[in-house]
């Protein structure tokens, strides 16, 4: 169902949809992940700064290219941020013993936020842990943007006609397709910082790895209970909030903590595309009326030209006359004195 047929439909249906539903995401109920579930984990100790990532994402969704070359490693000496051209970036932080370097995009929550504020589920969860985005049925209102707590949807304000969010998919259509085996992030990686494959064993891997090596990690595994858990795991040498990585989100999950106010987003469902038509019907009503004072405006300018134009006609015609008539007397005149002129010298002789 397209965005514009969606709007339709729900604005017949009319506000009496708010009475006896409430939204998907309000019952409050956890959500422990699918078994199945894939994931990524980034060890921060391993990463080397290159932007081999950056590459690697750019080319598989074939976004477009940077101004700076990926090449160019001048571009960590600012912290940056996804956006709807660049799914994922590195970010250069100061460490104790040196740089420390962070790949940061979505995280993909095992109950993500932007899927619980959205109210027509253009947000989806599926059970390879991705968290993919369906443009078709987007109504462009950006809540996802504003629940993410970890900063990351993207909306492409330079598209005026069919703007989208954007933001990582966890490679979700390539691997689908079998395009790719793995994330291409994760392929790109030549220092193994990256690991893919199900989050049940990344996650034995990352304590294996704080276990053999402590003085190495951080004796936690980020994203394993942040906000419910995410799909994509973290382990630092450093504090978290050092790489510029929230420490308050606590483990209860987006849905859970918004379940009250998510209550009332069948109303705002229902209401809101009936105000958006009735925006729609003035607009149009004001557009014919507009059409028609500008016909109007037209057809009058056109008449007032016209009239100046026979007015200038008629004046161009009488001028025309009177230097006809002013020639034909002055070639008479003129003819009567070479008349008389002749005469005089006939006379003489």
């Amino acid at each position: 169902m397209k965005r514009r047929q969606f709007l339709g439909l729900l604005g017949a249906a009319g506000i009496t949809a708010t009475l006896g539903t409430t939204a998907q995401a309000a019952g409050g109920k956890s959500f422990d992940g699918y078994p199945d579930a894939k994931g990524v984990l980034f060890d921060a100790t391993r990463c080397i700064g290159c932007r081999k990532c950056e590459a690697g994402c750019n080319t598989v969704n074939k976004l477009p290219a940077p101004q700076k070359p990926f090449a160019d490693l001048t571009v960590l000496d600012k912290e940056r941020r996804t956006d709807e051209k660049s799914y994922t970036i590195v970010n250069k932080y100061q460490g104790k013993n040196g740089p420390v370097f962070r790949k940061h995009q979505c995280n993909h929550c095992m109950e993500p936020a932007c899927a619980s504020v959205c109210f027509v589920q253009a947000f989806k969860k599926n059970p390879d842990g991705s968290v993919t985005y369906d443009a078709s049925v987007c109504v462009g209102c950006r809540y996802c943007m504003m629940a993410c707590p970890c900063n990351v949807p993207a909306y492409e304000y330079d598209e005026p006609l069919t703007p989208r969010v954007m933001k990582c998919t966890m490679c979700h259509p390539q691997i689908e397709s079998g395009e790719l085996t793995m994330p291409g992030c994760v392929g790109a990686c030549p220092k193994e910082a990256l690991v893919y494959g199900k989050r049940k064993d990344i996650l034995k891997i990352a304590h294996a790895r704080i276990e053999a090596f402590p003085g190495r990690y951080v004796d936690h595994v980020y994203g394993e209970s942040e906000m419910g858990g995410t799909n994509w795991l973290y382990l630092s040498g450093v504090p978290f909030n050092q790489i510029g990585m929230r420490e308050d989100l606590g483990v209860t999950s987006a849905p859970e903590l918004t379940s009250g106010a998510l209550a009332v987003v069948p109303m705002v469902a229902a209401v809101w595309p009936a105000l958006l038509g009735g925006i729609w019907a003035i607009s149009k009503r004001n557009g014919k009326v507009a059409d028609e004072e500008r016909k109007e405006a037209v057809k009058t300018a056109v008449a007032a030209n016209q009239a100046d134009n026979d007015a200038k006609l008629a004046k161009a015609k009488e001028q025309a006359e009177k230097d006809k008539k002013d020639s034909i007397e002055r070639e008479v005149k003129k003819a009567l004195e070479e008349a008389a002129s002749a005469a005089k010298e006939e006379e003489g002789a």
